[in-house]
């Protein structure tokens, strides 16, 4: 850098700041693929790929995060070790809403898949100061929508991040039974609530046991679950 900067006659944090500008995504492209700007001044509009936006509204939920006050907005999404093909539909999904380029940052025990992008704040609005269980997660009237017409995504979003699919085992007069079952896990109240709305919509039985985790037990919605989730690998 400092050769080329002598070389130019310019500093090199100029030389620097090229450098970087020239491996920055066309941010004009970036815009044009942000549905909600592109729909003007209603600020609504519908995802290009309305099964890979409610996916990863799912995901955001559930382990993601967004740092709005970075020079160019973050989103970042925890993706543990031991689910490895996770990390690649977290990927494909940033790129199908909004992201031009995704990075998989290593970290103790998971994978940080994580996308810069000055509209990722107009996407997901749910984003503040603070744990999300400690402030309200409403979600606006488009993407209530968008999660509408595609409940499974977002429910799968949702058991990838915060969810699993386990062989529960139960003993009983003696005998020991194996069955399937769902649970989801959230220390926010109103992601609970989202998530047993998505349950209702498909019509997918489920019960509260305990107050921050619910549970898809019966056998048929078992079935009905796998059909739109299945386990995690």
């Amino acid at each position: 850098m400092a050769s080329i900067g002598r070389a130019l006659g310019v500093p090199r944090g100029t030389v620097t700041y090229w450098c970087r500008q020239a491996a920055t995504p066309d941010r004009r492209v970036t815009a044009d693929r942000c549905f909600r700007c592109r729909a003007g001044s209603t600020g609504n509009g519908s995802p290009d790929d309305p099964a890979a936006y409610a996916y990863l509204l799912g995901l955001y939920l559930g382990d993601g995060y967004l740092v709005p006050s970075a020079r160019v907005p973050v989103l970042r999404i925890a993706c543990a070790d031991a689910y490895p093909r996770l990390v690649d539909l977290c990927e494909r999904a940033m790129l199908a809403v909004l992201a031009n380029r995704v990075q998989r940052v290593r970290k103790e025990g998971y994978v940080a898949v994580q996308s810069y992008g000055k509209h990722w704040p107009c996407l997901l609005p749910q984003h503040g100061p603070g744990p999300k269980h400690l402030r309200p997660i409403v979600l606006a009237e488009w993407q209530r929508r968008v999660v509408a017409d595609r409940p499974g995504d977002f429910l799968r979003g949702l058991f990838h991040s915060d969810g699993c699919r386990i062989d529960n085992r139960v003993r009983r007069a003696g005998r020991e039974y194996s069955y399937p079952r769902y649970l989801f896990t959230n220390r926010s109240a109103d992601i609970l609530g989202l998530c047993r709305w998505a349950l209702d919509l498909l019509g997918i039985a489920w019960r509260m046991n305990r107050p921050d985790s619910l549970s898809v037990a019966r056998r048929d919605a078992v079935a009905a679950l796998d059909r739109h989730v299945g386990p995690k690998s």
